[in-house]
């Protein structure tokens, strides 16, 4: 016999049941997962490391999606929702991404302008750390001593007034972007000759510079090896080099779920100085330590991770 009392419960509990079920698939839950990812040189991996922790030690579910070669195919992969989220540089969304030819060195107003073009892209970018990661021209100590050459303006002279003389290292995204070797061969008015630049990995310039395989190599300016390996940095006396100040960029579609990422990310992103991160590629480049366990103790000297 139909027992309505008891099938009219039955739709009561299943009913309350589906709205429970909406209420947390719907308002809030950290149930999808946010795809991470990064470049391929020590500082990004470590950038990445720090935002899986940070997101993880929120309660949000992460892939780790970092150790993308090249800054092309990583902004693809945000653009294609490969990934969801990565640190980029404000100088090359600026020059390589935008297509900008003229560098900004003002950290504040190259943040505006590339915040408010991606946004038209559905891009969003959160607040930008002070690191500064800018090129630089490195040379040793021991060579710069004993050429006299501490600018890129003597570098220059001395190239000129010595065309065969000296060797270039540099890796290939340098080598053929807008702000790269070209536009500072025309800024401070020297040609290496074809045969006098040298391509190579990131990884392997300061090595090759520091067993004098090379006399003049580029590098990032936050790089813990320069100062482990008596390298020196020398001054961009004409300002070419734009700023480079890092900071997360989202998907849009992302950012919007989960608005509440600004509180997560806010305190590490103002702790990130030039200072901080070159010790943090430190270890990883010279002590030899994973990104994951440099991220992690760091995270967690500083109180933003259990």
């Amino acid at each position: 016999m139909f027992n309505f009392t008891r099938f009219k419960k039955s739709i009561i509990l299943l009913a309350s049941l589906l709205i429970i079920i909406g209420v947390f698939t719907g308002c809030g839950e950290k149930a999808d997962v946010i795809k991470v990812g990064s470049k391929e040189f020590s500082e990004q991996l470590i950038l990445g490391q720090i935002t899986l922790l940070a997101l993880q030690d929120a309660g949000y579910k992460v892939e780790d999606k970092t150790n993308i070669a090249g800054s092309d195919k990583v902004r693809s992969a945000l653009e294609n929702g490969n990934i969801d989220v990565y640190w980029e540089y404000t100088g090359t969304a600026w020059l390589m991404h935008l297509q900008n030819d003229e560098a900004i060195t003002d950290s504040e107003e190259c943040y505006i302008k590339v915040k408010e073009e991606d946004a038209k892209k559905d891009l969003i970018w959160m607040n930008y750390a002070p690191l500064n990661n800018t090129y630089t021209v490195m040379m040793t100590q021991a060579a710069s001593d004993n050429l006299g050459v501490t600018t890129i303006s003597e570098l220059a002279d001395y190239i000129n007034q010595n065309p065969e003389e000296l060797i270039f290292a540099g890796d290939h995204e340098f080598t053929g972007r807008p702000d790269g070797m070209v536009a500072l061969e025309e800024a401070y008015g020297f040609s290496f000759g074809e045969n006098q630049v040298k391509e190579m990995g990131m990884g392997i310039i300061y090595k090759t510079l520091q067993e004098e395989q090379v006399e003049v190599g580029m590098g990032f300016a936050t790089d813990g090896r320069i100062a482990a390996y008596d390298l020196v940095n020398l001054e961009d006396d004409r300002n070419f080099f734009p700023v480079y100040n890092a900071a997360p960029v989202f998907r849009k579609e992302t950012f919007e779920k989960h608005p509440e990422l600004s509180s997560v990310l806010d305190p590490i992103i103002e702790r990130l100085d030039t200072e901080t991160i070159t010790q943090l590629n430190y270890q990883v480049d010279i002590e030899e330590k994973e990104p994951k366990e440099v991220a992690r103790e760091w995270l967690q000297s500083e109180g933003l991770i259990k």
